[in-house]
């Protein structure tokens, strides 16, 4: 089979021919047909974060694709089903975090495309209980960007605990902030897009955002104040000044949830404002099967629209620099199942 692979930190990815890998008990081989673009993926590829992978490791942890061979022990898959391999590959399913519905974060969970080989691969491994099936009508491409960048944003938006009405920034509208905004807008919400690009901007206000705010032109805090302050700010643009202008432009007991993570990013959060006006900063860290059930199922009833660009395996390292230069409208979406 034919995988990218991350030979060494910071280094362009290798394009190989690698033994089709053989699954194990409570595991399928799934024939990768689609594998989006993440900048998850660009940092595992540069080591930017202080839990690094090991190379030589297969990145790419939205790869969605056809079951070819069941492990022993599965049964509630068959050779043929639609699935997509997710960010959480496994959870130990027995501490207090599985238990509660946080399985999200169990300190034992094995990452797709960190801890484990990703869908950057024309087959990859997964661990059956975690392979999401794909609903009828949802296309490869469509499943692959939702299978991290839609349930990602879909829990920001459940912990800032959206409310119909409500003022909700969404700073950033790239791969994750375009399906941000929609999943604000079912919930009812008022939402404020902030980007710096002219393409992201049309875009959100093609997919109904009602506040359009260029953060090279505008003062981002102050224009969220002329409309009373958000009462959530989802930061998704992997950039620290968005981050506290994101959190300068809430109203009184909003919250800022943190969702991109710049390497080795801080932000200063100021006590005596943050205690004053009673504003909250929380991490979101994906979603949980659950979650990504729901993602799908609302993409089924034609509730949201996957912006996103199709390219062969070969261009992932020219792909991955124009992520890097912001010259990427949404998602790009590696097509694995041409010609089969």
């Amino acid at each position: 089979m034919k995988a990218a692979v991350v030979r060494a930190f910071g280094e362009p990815l290798v394009i190989e021919e690698r033994t089709d890998p053989r699954p194990g008990p409570g595991q399928v081989r799934v024939r990768v047909e689609a594998s989006g673009l993440c900048h998850t993926d660009i940092h595992a590829a540069h080591g930017d974060w202080p839990v690094r992978p090991v190379p030589p490791f297969v990145p790419g942890h939205e790869g969605v694709g056809l079951v070819e061979e069941l492990g022993e022990g599965v049964t509630h898959l068959a050779v043929g089903d639609r699935v997509a391999v997710p960010w959480l590959g496994w959870a130990c399913g027995r501490c207090e975090h599985c238990l509660s519905g946080w399985e999200t974060l169990c300190e034992s969970q094995i990452n797709t495309g960190y801890g484990c080989d990703g869908g950057y691969a024309e087959k990859m491994l997964a661990w059956a209980d975690f392979a999401q099936p794909v609903p009828e009508g949802v296309s490869p491409f469509d499943a692959a960007p939702l299978t991290c960048a839609g349930v990602t944003t879909y829990k920001a938006l459940k912990v800032a605990q959206v409310r119909p009405t409500q003022l909700v920034a969404i700073s950033g509208v790239g791969g994750l902030g375009h399906l941000a905004l929609q999943y604000a807008k079912i919930a009812g919400a008022t939402v404020a897009a902030i980007d710096v690009t002219d393409d992201k901007l049309a875009l959100a206000g093609e997919l109904g955002a009602d506040i359009l705010i260029d953060a090279r032109k505008e003062d981002v805090a102050g224009v969220l104040k002329q409309h009373g302050g958000a009462h959530a700010a989802i930061a998704l643009a992997v950039n620290e000044p968005a981050f506290a202008a994101a959190n300068a432009g809430l109203r009184r007991g909003g919250k800022l949830v943190m969702v991109a993570m710049p390497a080795h990013g801080t932000i200063n959060v100021p006590i005596f404002e943050t205690v004053l006006n009673g504003t909250s900063v929380i991490g979101s860290i994906v979603g949980t099967r659950q979650d990504l059930a729901e993602v799908f199922r609302l993409h089924a009833a034609g509730r949201t629209r996957v912006v996103h660009e199709t390219r062969p395996l070969e261009t992932v390292n020219e792909s991955i620099a124009e992520v890097l230069r912001g010259q990427v409208t949404a998602r790009i979406v590696f097509d694995l199942g041409a010609g089969r």
